[in-house]
C-alpha cells in the first residue's frame, strides 16, 4: 500500500511539473558553448523581448540552457524543450540550432550566431526559410578582415587557419576564406580540430608555418581564445581575431559585428511571431556594419606600426 501511495505521488508530481502556466509564453534558449560573443547575443535577444513588454517571470518564461560545447547535450536540451511543449525556441550558433530543428518542425525556432542557415539546413532560403527556422546570421565579413591582414600586415602570405571541422559555420568559412585568399593573392594553411587538445596541437604545427593566424567565428575556437592568444604571442605571430573580445584578450585586430545588435535584432523578429507572424515568411538576416577593433599594446608587442588613418576609424584597445 505504501508503494502505491508513493508511486502517485509522484507521478501527480511529474503531471504537475508539466503543467504549462496558460497565462505565460515560455521561450526554451539554447546556446552551444558559453564566451562573450553569444552571451551577448542573448542578452541582447532578452532585452528586445523586455523591450518589447515581455518580461521574464511575468508574461514569459525562459529556460535558458548550456550545451557546453556538446553536441549531444545540445540534441537532449532541445528534445527537452519539445517534451516541454515550449513555444519557442532560441538557438543560439549552429549545433544549437541543427538540435532544435531535428526535434522540432513546429515549434518556431529563432536562431542567432548561425554563419550559414542554409547549409546548416535550417532554412531553404534565407529571403524565404518556408521552415519554422528564422532569425539572424553572424556571416562574418571575411573580405574585410583579409584586406585588414593585408594593410596591417603588407608582407603577410601566408594565412594559418585552425577550425573545427565538425562545424558546419566553420566548414563554410574556411571554403570561403580560401576563395578571398586566392583573388588577394594569399595562400591558406589549415588545420582541423574537434577539441580542445587538438586545437593545441594544431597551433603548435601551424604557427611555424604561416605568418599570421586568422580565426573563423568557430565556437571551438572562439572558447579556447587564451590559449589561441598566448601560443600566437609567444611565437610572435599576428593573430587577427572574428570577435571583439579575442582582441580584448590580446589578439592584434578584428572587424566585427556587434553581437548585442545581432541577438537584439532576432528578438524584434521573435517579438513578430509571438504577435502572429509566420515564422516560415521572415528573412534570415545578417548585420551590415562592422566596427574595427585595435590591441595597441600588442601592435607594440609585434612591432607593427599602425598608421595614423587606421587609428583614426579604429576602436583601440589599450
Amino acid at each position: 500500500m505504501k508503494k502505491i501511495i508513493l508511486g502517485l505521488m509522484a507521478l501527480i508530481t511529474i503531471i504537475s511539473c508539466g503543467i504549462k502556466d496558460k497565462n505565460q509564453i515560455q521561450i526554451g534558449i539554447s546556446q552551444i558553448v558559453e564566451h562573450p560573443a553569444l552571451d551577448s547575443a542573448r542578452e541582447g535577444f532578452l532585452n528586445a523581448l523586455l523591450d518589447n513588454g515581455y518580461k521574464n517571470g511575468e508574461n514569459i518564461k525562459i529556460n535558458y540552457q548550456n550545451a557546453q560545447n556538446d553536441i549531444s547535450i545540445a540534441q537532449a536540451i532541445a528534445n527537452g524543450f519539445v517534451s516541454d511543449s515550449v513555444d519557442m525556441i532560441l538557438a543560439i550558433a549552429t549545433p544549437s540550432a541543427q538540435a532544435a530543428y531535428n526535434a522540432s518542425k513546429k515549434i518556431p525556432i529563432l536562431i542567432t550566431a548561425v554563419t550559414d542557415p542554409v547549409g546548416a539546413g535550417l532554412v531553404k532560403d534565407k529571403d524565404k526559410p518556408e521552415t519554422n527556422v528564422s532569425g539572424t546570421s553572424d556571416a562574418t565579413p571575411i573580405r574585410s578582415q583579409f584586406t585588414l591582414i593585408k594593410e596591417l600586415l603588407p608582407n603577410a602570405q601566408k594565412i594559418g587557419i585552425v577550425y573545427n571541422t565538425s562545424e558546419q559555420n566553420s566548414i563554410a568559412q574556411v571554403e570561403e576564406a580560401r576563395k578571398i585568399a586566392k583573388e588577394l593573392s594569399l595562400i591558406i594553411v589549415e588545420r582541423g580540430a574537434t577539441n580542445v587538445n587538438e586545437v593545441a596541437q594544431a597551433l603548435d604545427v601551424i604557427l611555424g608555418e604561416v605568418d599570421v593566424l586568422y580565426t573563423p567565428t568557430d565556437n571551438l575556437i572562439v572558447s579556447a581564445t587564451p590559449l589561441v592568444v598566448s601560443k600566437t604571442l609567444d611565437r610572435k605571430i599576428p593573430l587577427i581575431a572574428c570577435i571583439e573580445d579575442q582582441v580584448v584578450n590580446g589578439a592584434l585586430a578584428t572587424e566585427t559585428i556587434d553581437y548585442y545588435k545581432l541577438g537584439y535584432q532576432t528578438g524584434e523578429r521573435a517579438v513578430e511571431v509571438l504577435q502572429g507572424r509566420s515564422i516560415s515568411e521572415i528573412p534570415v538576416e545578417t548585420l551590415k556594419n562592422t566596427e574595427l577593433i585595435v590591441n595597441k599594446k600588442t601592435a607594440l608587442l609585434l612591432g607593427i606600426e599602425l598608421s595614423e588613418g587606421l587609428l583614426a576609424r579604429a576602436k583601440i584597445i589599450e
